[in-house]
């Protein structure tokens, strides 16, 4: 199985908390890191914008992607979510066999 990073932001920690849970509940994913609030500056709808946001880092299998998609935008507030995949090309081995294991239920 292809093992996959999923990077999103929150704009508080209960929301990312709920997301995180429903994620493992769901058995979508093996964990997610909720990291240490920081800031991001991005444009939207022609502002500069600067805000606080909590991320998150979820660890999951690329089979699972379309579901992870569903739940973290059915619960994420903003209008237009990051959320953004990417590859593990390398790891240890029997961390990413437990991310695969995880998420299939073994």
């Amino acid at each position: 199985m292809e093992i996959i990073l999923i990077i999103t932001n929150f704009p508080d920690k209960a929301s990312a908390l709920k997301v995180a849970q429903q994620l493992i509940e769901d058995r979508l994913a093996a964990c997610v890191n909720i990291l240490a609030e920081s800031t991001s500056v991005y444009r939207w709808q022609a502002k500069i914008e600067t805000t606080n946001e909590t991320p998150l880092i979820i660890k999951t299998v690329a089979e699972n992607y379309g579901q992870v998609e569903k739940v973290v935008k059915s619960l994420h507030p903003y209008e237009l979510p990051e959320i953004i995949a990417v590859p593990v090309k390398m790891g240890l081995p029997a961390y990413l066999q437990w991310v695969s294991d995880e998420v299939s239920g073994l």
